[in-house]
């Protein structure tokens, strides 16, 4: 008998090669984008922002120059580096629809902590996560971080968007941001000038800034608030009022230290962000030193009480939120006055807050 031939199992046919578009990453995108982004960036550069190349794979900024070309010039320069990031903001910005204001917010979070040192914000960096690149949209967000930059007197030196559809849902993004600064050695703050007698003033905010805002989404939830509508208590909509931008102190900031380039009459100063007044002013004493605050000194934007009323307590609040002081300079008794001038013609409302006395590092808030 002859055998059976049997036929060879057929090959597999062969699967497609998946490019990286289809595993969602657009490299041709993300050319077009470093392309779109290039006048915001321009916007904020100097003198001291070298090179012509734009997209290239690191930025150049010149710390030390001749001191007959620019007002500048540091002796002993300390570098000073913070980063930081929007937090859930950017999640009401989302639904809002208005991406303009928190790329001002990120600059701000970063440079108002920077300057508590004393320092002089040089450059700054930023990192958007998306999940799809969209430059349309994005855009939007650059410009904003670019008006911050502009504002605080530093450039926009480079950045990072990454796209990564496998991390983020579709139309979420993250965004965070670097920054470097510069103070002399002899001018750095810190809190081992703070003595008793110093006056503390606060400086107003602009509303909750970009903390918190786990806690305002979940109360602004449990009232069932809708963001576009317009409220009497708050002579706005509650969506105008979340999302105004955080304020930039720099050149409020600045202006003291260029009018006493020699005596060192700010002896600290805090960035009242997450954790409120209390606790951020702590971070800004010395282990021998209280301050004592009054509550009657200031009015907090009534944002806060329309947020309480939808379910929280006021302790809580004052734990979470700036509560309308958004930035704290202690200051030599001698003066306070002078200081609190200064402020004015910068377009500040200063406020005395508080004094110093001796203590255990602690903040009591009456």
């Amino acid at each position: 008998m002859s055998k059976k031939k049997t036929k060879p199992n057929p090959k597999p046919a062969a699967k497609a090669p998946i490019t990286y578009k289809q595993a969602g990453v657009d490299v041709s995108a993300n050319t077009r984008w470093v392309g779109a982004i290039e006048h915001a960036m321009r916007s904020t550069y100097g003198p001291r922002v070298l090179g012509d190349k734009h997209g290239g794979f690191s930025g150049l900024f010149r710390l030390d120059y001749d001191e007959q070309l620019f007002r500048r010039n540091y002796k002993r320069p300390v570098l000073v580096g913070c980063t930081d990031g929007v937090g859930t903001k950017v999640l009401l910005a989302l639904e809002m629809g208005d991406l303009s204001t928190i790329g001002i917010d990120l600059v701000a979070m970063n440079v108002n902590d920077m300057i508590t040192s004393g320092a002089e914000p040089l450059f700054f960096l930023d990192y958007l996560a998306v999940d799809k690149l969209d430059p349309a949209r994005l855009l939007e967000v650059v410009e904003g971080v670019a008006a911050g930059c502009r504002e605080a007197g530093c450039a926009l030196l480079g950045g990072e968007t990454a796209e990564m559809p496998d991390l983020y849902k579709k139309g979420d993004f993250d965004l965070a941001g670097f920054a470097v600064g510069v103070v002399e050695y002899k001018r750095a703050i810190d809190a081992t000038r703070v003595g008793p007698g110093d006056i503390v003033i606060g400086l107003p905010s602009s509303g909750v800034h970009s903390n918190g805002y786990s806690l305002v989404r979940k109360l602004i939830a449990r009232g069932k608030c809708k963001l576009d509508k317009h409220e009497k208590r708050l002579d706005e909509t509650l969506g105008e009022a979340l999302l105004r931008p955080t304020r930039i102190y720099v050149n409020s900031v600045l202006a003291i230290q260029k009018r006493y380039k020699v005596k060192k009459v700010v002896t600290a100063m805090a960035h009242i962000t997450g954790g409120g007044l209390i606790e951020n002013l702590e971070r800004a004493l010395p282990a021998g030193c209280d301050a004592t605050l009054s509550k009657k000194s200031w009015t907090p934007p009534p944002i806060f009480n329309f947020l309480q009323k939808l379910g929280t307590t006021r302790s809580e609040m004052f734990k979470v939120f700036n509560m309308g002081v958004g930035f704290v300079l202690i200051v030599r008794p001698h003066f306070a006055t002078s200081v609190m001038k200064i402020l004015r013609k910068e377009g500040e409302k200063p406020f005395r807050l508080g004094r110093i006395k001796r203590g255990t590092g602690k903040v009591t808030l009456k």
